[in-house]
């Protein structure tokens, strides 16, 4: 499979790194897995949101990929307010992304069958503020859910949302947990727990799907006669 992680200027470097390296290190257990870093405009070197850390994009950003990881802003671009809360300035940056080809190439990799679009932290964000998770579930950061709602997602209460095409991730620090899983649902458990055992991480939380029953309040559970 190939995973391509996106690049755009202001990108969060722990959100691409953190699931990125897990798929790389997945490649000494398999050979199944090829990853990229890629871009809306190809191959150049993309500024993150943080001074002094830039990434070079590889490859086109392209719906042949079977994984496509899109991650959240972090910090500032050149010409943004140095007094600017940083609750102002990712939505800037973030916007910036949106007059780019990424949101048009991140709808074709949604359109492409076989191919899963994830995010971590933020990125589901690009996603709403491109109009592509509207009735979807999904999850992003604390403090972008009211946003992440805004653009009709369904807000599911997992720190890992699945919803099939579409797997969202939380905070900063999910995107171990999100590459984790993604590397088990899409390649299988045993290479998953090599490079979780390699990592010595292990993974945070219950996956959240749309499936089974619905969870009774502990009020409603308490007044259920014992049996």
């Amino acid at each position: 499979m190939l995973a391509q992680f996106v690049l755009f200027d202001g990108f969060d470097p722990l959100d691409v790194i953190a699931p990125f390296e897990i798929f790389s290190a997945a490649r000494a257990f398999t050979d199944q897995v090829a990853v990229e870093l890629a871009s809306a405009e190809g191959a150049r070197q993309v500024p993150s949101g943080i001074p002094g850390v830039a990434l070079t994009a590889a490859a086109l950003l392209a719906p042949r990929a079977d994984l496509v990881v899109v991650p959240g802003a972090a910090g500032r671009l050149p010409g943004q307010g140095a007094d600017d809360a940083p609750e102002e300035q990712i939505p800037v940056i973030l916007g910036r992304a949106l007059t780019t080809e990424l949101p048009s190439l991140l709808a074709d990799a949604l359109a492409a069958p076989g191919t899963t679009v994830a995010t971590v932290c933020g990125g589901s964000l690009v996603l709403s503020m491109a109009g592509l998770v509207r009735g979807r579930h999904a999850t992003t950061h604390h403090q972008g859910l009211d946003l992440l709602g805004a653009g009709g997602a369904h807000l599911a209460p997992g720190r890992v949302v699945d919803d099939g095409d579409l797997v969202t991730a939380g905070g900063v620090t999910s995107g171990l947990d999100l590459g984790l899983y993604l590397l088990e649902r899409e390649v299988g458990p045993k290479v998953a727990l090599a490079v979780e055992q390699l990592f010595a991480h292990e993974r945070r939380g219950v996956v959240w799907r749309d499936q089974g029953c619905e969870p009774m309040s502990p009020a409603v559970v308490a007044a259920e006669p014992s049996r």
